[in-house]
């Protein structure tokens, strides 16, 4: 590996890894979007009637196939973890690095999650011995002595959010900058602008990145039915994500995962890599009221200007947009404001592809396996459809791509994220 002047350092992508609802690795992923078959399905359990899940990642098949190599740690890997992990492994493979790497110390990891919460199961019978016979009430006095001592001595190593960045550097042997992101929704294009930074800074050569998320969870799946009015179809259970149409009625848990490899031009071209896009711009921002409540459409705004302006780019020069389309009534409003706000006439003309029909909202992992489709659809000229956009919101005026791929010569993309406390972020990628 030789270093460039930072100034001079362009940042490709080499490497997909694609851990989704709709399909595992690129060519069944590729295949089920190309196909309109969404991954929401009714789930049993949770606090929601529908959700996404990856139902090809088993305890099983992720020693025999994903993660054989690594199946002796899986044992203190939370679903959450084992989906990032995979997913980073793939892109690796996928990317055709040499390993081992011939300078660890240039390679580094950086890796998106959510906050990860132990399933009560994991808790029950630690619990049993607290219970007071006669009530069954829980005696706190007691955890210390009793509960703890009956839980599993590496639990906590199971739910950390920085662990799928630790499992990942220790299996490929990543010596350089290591770092964890945990932003919600906005962790994967934030780990995709630091992973960048790095490397045009001159840290690294090569960033393995991703992100991994997981409302798909006993105890998360009532969070967000606290927080979200979810959505959900009895007719018609995959259909239940509806962005940007006037019957939408809200996100749908989820669970996914998606890596991605990063590294300097000069080095991937030397080793004739196949470089899918090259990483342009990114931004972020996050704005909330006065009173402390999220204002999305300005944190939006916020982060698609930041990312033009460190790309150099100018609305006309994009050509489509990957929103984060999340089903919400007012969050989709006000994602549709914000590209109107940024984009002027050319709102309503831009084509807008929203994926969370396909894969619900998985949190941290939505952007990246987003901007996968747009990644993979774009090497054949087209840029992917949205699904259940039947009755486009007429308040929201956006050109939805919808029923079947797109034709397309336009080569920029941007896509983007937010969260409900108000954070924003937008990454612009060229194929």
């Amino acid at each position: 590996m030789t270093s460039q002047p930072t100034s001079a350092r362009r940042v490709v992508i080499t490497g997909l890894g694609v851990m989704s609802p709709e399909g595992v690795g690129r060519t069944q992923f590729m295949e089920h979007l190309r196909a309109g078959k969404s991954g929401v399905t009714p789930v049993h359990g949770l606090a929601a009637p529908v959700g996404a899940e990856v139902a090809e990642l088993t305890e099983e098949s992720a020693k025999k196939i994903y993660l054989k190599g690594q199946r002796k740690q899986l044992k203190v890997m939370s679903r959450d973890v084992l989906l990032g992990v995979a997913g980073a492994m793939m892109a690796v493979e996928d990317s055709g690095l040499p390993q081992p790497f011939t300078e660890p110390e240039r390679v580094g990891v950086e890796f998106g999650a959510n906050l990860m919460l132990t399933p009560p199961h994991e808790l029950a019978d630690p619990s049993k011995p607290c219970l007071t016979a006669e009530t069954g009430a829980f005696n706190f006095s007691q955890w210390g002595d009793a509960g703890l001592r009956a839980m599993e001595p590496l639990w906590m190593l199971k739910f950390l959010p920085n662990m799928p960045a630790c499992h990942v550097g220790i299996f490929t042997d990543s010596r350089g900058p290591n770092n964890s992101i945990t932003q919600n929704e906005v962790s994967g294009a934030l780990a995709i602008s630091e992973a960048t930074s790095i490397i045009r800074r001159g840290h690294a050569e090569v960033m393995i990145t991703g992100a991994t998320g997981n409302t798909l969870h006993a105890t998360k799946s009532l969070h967000q039915r606290f927080w979200n009015e979810l959505g959900f179809d009895a007719e018609h259970p995959d259909r239940s994500v509806k962005p940007f149409d006037s019957r939408r009625n809200g996100p749908v848990i989820a669970e996914a995962a998606c890596g991605m490899v990063l590294e300097v031009e000069e080095f991937a071209r030397s080793r004739g890599a196949n470089i899918l896009g090259t990483i342009l711009g990114t931004g972020s921002s996050c704005v909330s009221n006065v009173d402390g409540e999220a204002n999305i459409q300005q944190a939006l705004t916020n982060a698609m200007r930041s990312a033009m302006r460190s790309a150099g780019l100018a609305p006309a020069d994009i050509g489509h947009i990957s929103a984060h389309g999340l089903g919400a009534r007012d969050g989709d409003q006000a994602e549709a404001l914000a590209i109107h706000e940024v984009f002027g006439e050319l709102g309503s003309t831009i084509p807008v592809v929203a994926l969370k029909g396909y894969h619900g909202n998985p949190g941290a992992a939505a952007l990246l396996i987003e901007v996968a489709a747009s990644l993979l659809f774009l090497q054949e000229g087209e840029i992917p459809f949205s699904l259940n956009c039947e009755q486009p919101d007429p308040e929201c005026r956006l050109n939805i791509v919808v029923n079947q791929p797109l034709k397309t010569d336009r080569r920029i993309f941007m896509a983007l994220s937010y969260t409900l406390i108000g954070q924003a972020a937008a990454v612009i990628i060229q194929c």
